[in-house]
């Protein structure tokens, strides 16, 4: 994938966005500790990368790059009545089969979305799995 990306403000020069190469990788990593961010730099051969992108400056180098690496987004359907003690040890067992399912196909995480009304109970529950919730990093999403 190449693409000449025309009439780009700065300098009005035209800019190539392109694959990311493996000579590629020292400038990211350097980049990375550059940032400052408290994560280890991602391991780029990880097939779960499926978007690696860098965008070159007027030589030709690496002036920025955009990663994405796939995960899994959560979704729980049920029949909201029934016995709670009852729906609470079928969710443990389809969660457990849900996530090796998911690791089988090569994913390494999974998120969920709870909307806001939802009993403080089921979060509990959702912890006591090993769900944690990250109130550090703010997330964002675009959907396209």
């Amino acid at each position: 994938m190449l693409r000449k990306v025309l009439n780009f403000p700065e300098r009005s020069a035209a800019r190539l966005v392109r694959e990311y190469r493996q000579t590629d990788l020292e400038t990211l990593k350097r980049w990375h500790a550059a940032q400052g961010f408290d994560y280890p730099f991602p391991d780029l051969d990880d097939p779960n990368f499926a978007i690696k992108v860098v965008l070159e400056d007027e030589n030709g180098r690496p002036a920025m790059a955009a990663l994405g690496r796939l995960t899994c987004e959560a979704f729980l359907l049920m029949n909201p009545g029934g016995d709670p003690l009852k729906k609470w040890r079928r969710l443990a067992i389809l969660e457990r089969e849900a996530l090796a399912t998911a690791k089988e196909r090569g994913l390494s995480d999974a998120q969920c979305w709870l909307p806001p009304n939802l009993p403080r109970r089921f979060r509990d529950r959702l912890e006591s799995l090993g769900w944690t919730r990250d109130d550090v990093w703010t997330p964002y999403q675009k959907r396209f």
